[in-house]
Parts: structure tokens; C-alpha cells; sequence
């Protein structure tokens, strides 16, 4: 019986570590310099975390779009989440 298991490659152990590294990175500036709510260009009033959690969901939801509609590089689409993160985390 063949049993299917997630393959740890380099580039999946890397972006699990990377997204570990960032929680704890906005851990450490939440103790440092606690939050202010504020209200950017998403509708509603968020804290960094919640802007950190709507920015890594819409960039998920990027890339797997980018898969399913486009033939081009993956890293095209990376670069647009990499974007949508960053103005998320800043203006949103």
C-alpha cells in the first residue's frame, strides 16, 4: 500500500521557516512597540497583525490564481504577492 506524504524540500522547509521567523519577528515589535489600530485603505480598522494575516491570505490566494489562469513563471506571481504584502503591512 503506497502511503502519499508531504515531500520536505528545501523550498517548503524555507518558506514554513519564513513564516515562523516573521511571527516571531511581529511577536517581538508587538512587546517592543505595542500596536495602534488604525484604518489604511483596507474598510476596516486593523492591527499589524491583522494586517499581516490579510496580506499572507491574499498573496496565497495570488499565487494560486497566478497557477490556475496563467502558463508564465511561478515567480511572476510571487513577485505580486511579495508586492500585495508589503503595501498591505504599509498602507493597508
Amino acid at each position: 500500500m503506497d502511503m502519499s506524504w508531504m515531500v520536505w524540500t528545501p523550498v517548503t522547509a524555507g518558506f514554513f521557516i519564513f513564516i515562523a521567523i516573521m511571527l516571531v519577528c511581529m511577536t517581538i515589535w508587538q512587546v517592543v512597540s505595542p500596536t495602534i489600530e488604525r484604518k489604511g485603505f483596507l474598510p476596516i480598522v486593523t492591527t499589524r497583525g491583522d494586517r499581516l494575516f490579510i496580506g499572507l491570505l491574499g498573496s496565497a490566494y495570488i499565487c494560486l490564481a497566478w497557477l490556475g489562469l496563467t502558463d508564465k513563471e511561478l515567480w511572476y506571481g510571487v513577485g505580486i504577492s511579495v508586492a500585495w504584502l508589503v503595501t498591505v503591512m504599509r498602507w493597508g
